[in-house]
């Protein structure tokens, strides 16, 4: 996992849309943890970037080629703390909207707002220009999740407050992974494996001294089915998806790539509907169509568009 070799603009695609699938799961997940393991949002996040970090470490680890190159280990590590903190914000304070709000409501707020947030950074701190596509998608894309959130669901003031505050970390997040993408090292996909698992590291240690305040273990409820739901969170939605989102940074841009993973309060609504017994309106249903076009319609600008924005005929 520490070298990612360059990925075709198709395959960059699939890798987020595959994380963004994953992300779906993580919030029902984390919700069963504070309800059912009487975990806070903090001891949440903690135990999933602890659990996925020591993942990633091992794969990294593992999979290191001889005589890989890294990045200058100052300017790396400064990237792992950017990175970490705003993950650990970005996290805490969505699991925080969920206690609020509920994760159909939450989910939907915080990554309605974020590809705005994306947009508008993208363009003025990377000079990321947006083309009619993505102007057109980023605008299709809200008005589904709009459209999305008029189903069941308690609106708090709290809630919305925290999901805008997880919207906007998750976007600098994705600014700064974006970023990177301008050195020479990372045009070769090399330390962001490294950059990945080391970040999970930074956000859990800054959540330490905010863990052990709290509740840090499971109490109450089934101590089998917390550890189980605490494994599932570290392994499928933290290291794959945060792995493969990164991966797929690498060619696709961060405003394609924040409207892409909108998926997870599709698969979210899903689960909800599935699982959980509630119901999607016909305007709900209407509003997952649009999104679902939003993604289309993206993705086909971005390969045509090539990697990282760089026209390429044969896409």
């Amino acid at each position: 996992m520490t070298h990612v070799p360059a990925l075709p603009v198709r395959r960059g695609l699939i890798f987020v849309s595959a994380a963004g699938i994953a992300w779906g799961t993580g919030g029902a997940v984390g919700d069963f943890l504070r309800r059912a393991g009487d975990l806070s949002p903090v001891a949440v996040t903690f135990w999933r970037f602890v659990i996925g970090a020591a993942l990633l470490l091992g794969v990294t680890f593992i999979g290191r080629p001889a005589g890989s190159r890294r990045a200058d280990p100052r300017r790396s590590w400064r990237m792992i703390l950017a990175l970490g903190t705003t993950m650990a914000v970005s996290q805490v304070a969505y699991f925080a909207a969920i206690a609020e709000s509920g994760v159909a409501l939450a989910t939907m707020i915080a990554m309605g707002v974020n590809p705005l947030f994306v947009a508008a950074g993208g363009r003025l701190l990377l000079g990321e220009r947006l083309s009619r596509a993505a102007k057109t998608g980023v605008g299709a894309a809200v008005a589904g999740l709009a459209m999305l959130a008029g189903g069941p669901g308690e609106f708090s003031a709290a809630g919305a407050g925290y999901a805008v505050l997880s919207a906007a970390a998750y976007a600098a997040m994705t600014l700064l992974s974006g970023a990177k993408r301008s050195g020479p090292a990372d045009r070769e996909g090399e330390a962001r494996g490294d950059t990945v698992a080391w970040s999970f590291v930074a956000g859990a240690v800054c959540l330490l001294p905010l863990a052990l305040a709290d509740r840090v273990l499971p109490s109450g409820g089934d101590p089998l089915a917390a550890t189980l739901s605490l494994a599932y969170l570290g392994i499928v939605p933290t290291a794959l998806a945060y792995g493969l989102f990164f991966a797929g940074l690498g060619v696709v841009s961060g405003t394609t790539a924040a409207v892409v993973v909108l998926l997870e309060p599709l698969v979210a609504g899903a689960i909800g509907v599935v699982l959980l017994g509630e119901h999607l309106t016909p305007l709900q249903l209407a509003g997952g169509a649009l999104l679902m076009a939003a993604v289309y319609r993206l993705g086909r600008a971005e390969l045509a568009a090539g990697p990282a924005g760089e026209g390429d005929g044969r896409a």
